[in-house]
């Protein structure tokens, strides 16, 4: 049986490489395994039972991670969880124009996020509800962007986390050109004092086919640039499988670039924390960038607009349920003395606080005024753009509000009333006339 390597570099006497021929049957069994089972590269520390398992290069990265930081993130996970799921709802119900789930990438986002410094930068797609939290965004403001009456209405430089970014893989353009501008201003380097930064962005697999991954690949990679890109690979491109977007396993990509790729456990919350940490430090001391691809599984839809029932299988989703990244944290607790249900209990119930909060807060979200849009596009002013906001808001100011037309309303039905009395005396009298001249 062939493996993945002999595509790009055969063994002798095994055929040509497969780099521009089409593939042998046995070279795309081999690649569908890589890209689908994880294969033997994939660095874990929790296994879907809880257990703790020996990763010698990653283990240090997480050395500092006992039963309380690991009950804290087991925490992050459950309230991000929740407030997925209840967005989720909320839209269902029309609170929300649309929502983007992450069931099932809650130790991805938590566990990378968590490794960031304040100091760090990170560039999301519109899926990484987890890393806003980590980096402290209040999940209210989330609720805006998908009820169309706000575009992200955090201080990003405050919370080091860059807006939303909806066209696919351009957030990876912009957080290579960030992290170059770390590396121009010094960032980089000696970091005795803790004063290194780095960057680090999320993408999907889908998004790894896009030119615009391929040129943050090359500018990071020729300048050295202090990124981590970390590409969430959930398994399925909307309805695309990963084994449609490419003949190697993603991880493997980087070394057409010259830097290195590592395949960790997405729903490993433990690894995806030590290996970020390892990554952010490798860019921080200046050695370049680094690939994550985070081997996970999207639980839900791609989106509320979405149905994933049209191209995959239940039987596929019914393995993947086994592996759930919360639930394998609980274990973990649970059978080290960690957390009592007491614990548990307690995380559930702020749980359900969370949630009934967010529905209240969504429920009774007031519509903001239309010259809102204008606000903040520019940080200086524009005379073009003021002259567009004043413009539009006459043009609003042409039409009938709900209060004169309502007053118009009232008074047609009195004028109506009135001119009904009139004609009944009119005609009256007509009639009385009429009668006298007979």
């Amino acid at each position: 049986m062939s493996s993945p390597e002999q595509w790009t570099r055969p063994e002798p006497g095994a055929g040509p490489a497969a780099t521009a021929a089409e593939p042998t049957p046995e070279q795309v069994i081999a690649g569908l395994r890589a890209t689908t089972e994880g294969g033997p590269e994939l660095t874990q520390l929790l296994t879907p039972e809880g257990e703790r398992v020996p990763s010698p290069p990653f283990d240090p990265y997480a050395a500092d991670i006992d039963d309380e930081a690991l009950r804290g993130l087991y925490r992050d996970m459950v309230l991000v969880r929740r407030g997925d799921r209840e967005s989720n709802a909320m839209q269902r119900q029309g609170q929300l124009g649309i929502w983007v789930p992450l069931l099932g990438q809650e130790a991805a986002q938590i566990g990378s996020g968590r490794a960031l410094r304040p100091s760090d930068m990170a560039f999301p797609s519109y899926r990484e509800h987890g890393v806003a939290w980590t980096r402290g965004v209040d999940f209210k403001e989330l609720l805006g962007i998908f009820r169309c009456t706000d575009h992200s209405g955090w201080d990003f430089q405050r919370h080091g986390f860059h807006p939303y970014t909806i066209v696919i893989g351009n957030q990876v353009l912009n957080a290579t050109g960030y992290a170059m501008g770390q590396k121009f201003d010094g960032k980089v380097g000696e970091d005795s004092d803790g004063t290194a930064e780095a960057t680090i962005v999320y993408f999907g697999d889908g998004a790894t086919s896009q030119g615009d991954v391929a040129e943050g690949f090359v500018w990071a990679s020729v300048y050295d640039a202090p990124v981590v890109f970390f590409c969430q690979n959930n398994q399925w491109a909307i309805s695309e499988p990963t084994e449609r977007q490419s003949r190697l396993p993603l991880y493997q990509r980087a070394r057409g670039y010259g830097f290195p790729g590592i395949r960790v456990d997405g729903n490993d919350v433990l690894a995806c924390f030590a290996v970020t940490r390892w990554a952010l430090e490798e860019c921080r001391q200046g050695n370049g960038p680094v690939l994550i691809e985070a081997f996970t599984y999207r639980m839900d839809a791609h989106t509320t607009t979405d149905d994933p029932t049209r191209y995959r299988l239940s039987g596929e989703l019914e393995e993947w349920k086994l592996k759930d990244p919360i639930e394998r944290v609980r274990a973990h607790l649970a059978r080290g003395g960690g957390a009592d249900q007491e614990f548990f209990d307690q995380v559930d119930a702020e749980a359900d606080s969370f949630a009934a909060e967010l529905r209240d807060y969504c429920f009774n979200m007031p519509d903001p005024p239309p010259e809102r849009i204008f606000q903040n596009v520019y940080a200086e002013p524009s005379p073009v753009l003021d002259a567009q906001r004043e413009e539009y808001l006459a043009y609003l100011g042409g039409f009938a509000t709900e209060e004169s037309l309502a007053g118009s309303s009232i008074d047609t039905e009195e004028s109506l009333a009135g001119s009904s009395i009139d004609t009944e005396e009119s005609l009256a009298g007509s009639s009385i006339n009429t009668a006298g001249e007979r």
